[in-house]
């Protein structure tokens, strides 16, 4: 299969917009400020998968009008998710200038094949959101099942994945994922939504300046007139000021073996990083309950014996890793004086 990019354009390439088209005049009044940042692609979704039923499910093809509206009066391309044939065939109308799949439409390979029959006879290009478990065969097979159907246009838009475990983020990067993505189709562009993935404008700009140290062709970032009255997902939509602010800070290199390399390997410490506090949360939670235990049956907190056998494991298997012993003592002994804190009653502390 060929792998062609979006175009045309200088890194990054920037597509800005609400995250749902809400009405006529919230819709342009945002285009016309996110135009005055120099973005040239406006994005809006129309129809808004819920996870519940009550939600803002979006305004649908009412939308279609406003989208085509804002091309005409900013200049800018317009592009929208489609998740049914349905969808396609209403959006069609318009002549959008791209579409998405979201999240959800590809980790269905169902719907992503009947979307890419429906696009058989058509240029449009189409760029393909991951799945939202860490399937990288989904994504993969997605891009595949397009591509056979004649879409000679793809690239992949990185939201980060739906985890169960506690994380800072709303959706987890898994940053190797995208980049065994661009190791498949090389010349594919691969897009990220610090939106989704960090489901809250405080970090938006952090993944921003990430993706473009790995290399990404551009961003997806949702844009609103007025987050915080937005109708879906206010909490990681921004201004178009605070856009054009993240812009302008931005650092975009070209050097591109050099820094790929060195953030690939950032990314791996990064996703370490929060495994190392995933891990310490869950000991310390289990320190506080040892120290109920040891409350209920008078047992003392600190006991000689068993620190004893704590650190003299820890140095033999520092020894088998290659750990530097003293430093693994030194962690060790502050992992043991926090657990034996939180075991400690009040009137001790």
């Amino acid at each position: 299969m060929s792998e062609i990019g979006i175009g045309c354009f200088k890194r990054p390439l920037v597509i800005a917009g609400p995250c749902s088209a809400e009405n006529r005049e919230q819709l342009l009044s945002t285009a016309v400020a996110v135009k005055e940042t120099g973005v040239k692609f406006f994005r809006a979704g129309l129809w808004k998968p819920r996870t519940k039923p009550g939600g803002f499910e979006g305004v649908g093809a009412a939308g279609l009008e406003w989208l085509k509206e804002v091309r005409e009066v900013t200049g800018m391309k317009i592009l929208t998710e489609v998740a049914t044939p349905a969808h396609l065939e209403q959006v069609m109308k318009i002549n959008p200038d791209l579409l998405w799949i979201g999240a959800r439409t590809t980790t269905d390979p169902f719907a992503v094949q009947a979307i890419a029959d429906a696009l058989k006879g058509t240029s449009v290009p189409i760029l393909v959101k991951n799945p939202l478990s860490s399937d990288i065969d989904l994504w993969s097979g997605a891009v595949e099942r397009l591509s056979n159907a004649g879409v000679s246009t793809i690239g992949l838009i990185h939201r980060g994945f739906s985890t169960y475990e506690h994380k800072s983020y709303r959706n987890a990067p898994l940053w190797h994922i995208p980049m065994e993505m661009k190791r498949r189709y090389p010349s594919i562009t691969l897009i990220c939504d610090p939106s989704h993935m960090g489901g809250s404008r405080n970090f938006i700009a952090p993944i921003c300046q990430h993706a473009m140290d790995l290399m990404y062709d551009g961003l997806m970032i949702e844009t609103h007139i007025n987050p915080e009255e937005a109708l879906s997902d206010k909490a990681q939509q921004i201004t178009p000021k605070e856009l054009k602010v993240i812009l302008k800070n931005l650092i975009v290199r070209e050097n591109s073996k050099e820094i790929e390399g060195i953030g690939a390997l950032r990314s791996e410490i990064d996703e370490l990083d929060d495994e190392l506090l995933k891990v310490l949360s869950r000991r310390m939670q289990i320190s506080r309950e040892i120290g109920e235990y040891k409350k209920q049956h008078k047992i003392p907190v600190f006991q000689k014996d068993r620190y004893s056998e704590i650190i003299q494991s820890a140095v033999s298997k520092a020894k088998e890793m290659d750990l530097d012993e003293e430093f693994v003592l030194s962690v060790i002994e502050a992992i043991h004086r926090e657990s034996v804190r939180l075991q400690l009653p009040d009137s001790d502390l």
